[in-house]
């Protein structure tokens, strides 16, 4: 090979690279994109059941096992990094794929991270983060009740 050829390889694979850096999400994390609903409750069933607030509904971009799933109040985040969820799920193993779910469902494959805890009831007119983590995967969204 001659120093040119040489040369003119190397220009490639170094193109190649910033292509790959640059226009592609191989080295991007991965993100998940939430967005939420919410009609208010009926008088009929005023009274949510076990803390499931079933007018409350997540959804996510793609089906997927979530590993880590928690609401804390935007508030108490800006105060306290390690602030107290209202609900908080944690999977040990193996989740069901989810593409949407209820605030205060129970999901199978998860379970509460304190032993014993439900879902707290959500303030209105309260800004509250949503965390959603399926493996290396992870989302947030904020919402507030209105």
């Amino acid at each position: 090979m001659t120093k040119k050829n040489i040369f003119l390889a190397l220009l490639a694979v170094v193109l190649g690279g910033v292509y790959v850096v640059y226009f592609t999400d191989w080295f991007k994390p991965k993100t998940v994109q939430i967005f939420h609903t919410f009609r208010p409750v009926r008088q009929l069933r005023a009274k949510p059941r076990d803390g499931v607030l079933p007018d409350l509904r997540f959804g996510i971009n793609q089906k997927l096992r979530i590993t880590d799933l928690k609401v804390v109040s935007v508030e108490a985040l800006q105060t306290n990094e390690h602030a107290l969820p209202t609900w908080h799920l944690v999977s040990d193993s193996n989740s069901v794929p989810l593409g949407q779910f209820f605030y205060g469902q129970g999901i199978p494959g998860m379970r509460p991270a304190v032993n014993g805890s439900r879902s707290q009831p959500l303030a209105t007119n309260v800004t509250y983060r949503l965390f959603v983590t399926a493996g290396n995967t992870t989302g947030q969204h904020d919402f507030e009740l209105k």
